[in-house]
């Protein structure tokens, strides 16, 4: 092998993926930042969770959820088929398990949108794979009003989501990271550094020791 080449085999060091966790209260913008980072990011995809709520309008089934009933979220559960699953609303969620390991396994970073419950379940079942984010609005005020803004739900709805995110906010000291999202460009550059600097951790480069062996070897 020339010494071109073995710079371009190297280059590409082995890495094992990671867990990219975020949460937030309902209406902190948490999805936008999802989604704008995945598009901004070909290494990075979605954990597609199984819910049993019904779609809301401009939802499809497979990519923003797996729209199933009680009876199969009870049999995936008992099989043991879920990494983590929570209880929101009145609705079950929860992560299918073997895509995820998969993914890490191959060196892929997974994204997920999932609330404090979840993130308690894969910090336990995952340790060091997990990257954990809080997004935070930059006031109950701008809170309410982005909760009010969904036409589609009703104020019975909107006071149950703002006690939710009371309770959702007081797990902010749980996770690795804290973002304030006052203006969502800002927000997504600290979000795209979080990535950035977590990949280059040593401990998720299992291919550095053969690089630098290779590297020693050519002196």
């Amino acid at each position: 092998m020339s010494g071109q080449d073995q710079s371009q085999e190297f280059a590409r060091l082995a890495r094992r993926g990671l867990l990219l966790v975020l949460s937030s209260p309902s209406g902190a913008g948490k999805t936008t930042l999802a989604r704008r980072l995945l598009a901004a990011d070909a290494l990075l995809r979605m954990s597609v969770s199984v819910t049993t709520r019904a779609p809301r309008p401009g939802e499809v089934d497979g990519r923003d959820y797996r729209f199933i009933d009680a009876g199969e979220f009870a049999r995936l559960q008992a099989a043991g088929e879920l990494l983590e699953w929570a209880q929101v609303h009145g609705n079950l969620y929860a992560t299918p398990k073997t895509a995820v390991l998969d993914a890490l396994k191959a060196g892929d970073d997974v994204l997920f949108d999932i609330d404090w419950q979840g993130a308690q379940q894969i910090r336990a079942r995952m340790g060091e794979d997990v990257v954990s984010v809080f997004i935070l609005p930059p006031d109950g005020q701008a809170l309410e009003r982005r909760l009010r803004s969904r036409a589609q739900d009703s104020e019975e709805v909107v006071q149950r989501r703002m006690a939710a995110a009371a309770a959702e906010i007081a797990h902010w000291g749980e996770y690795d990271y804290v973002i304030v999202n006052a203006e969502l460009e800002t927000s997504l550059r600290g979000l795209t550094a979080i990535l950035a600097a977590e990949r280059l951790k040593r401990a998720r480069q299992p291919g550095l020791a053969a690089f630098v062996g290779a590297v020693l070897a050519g002196l």
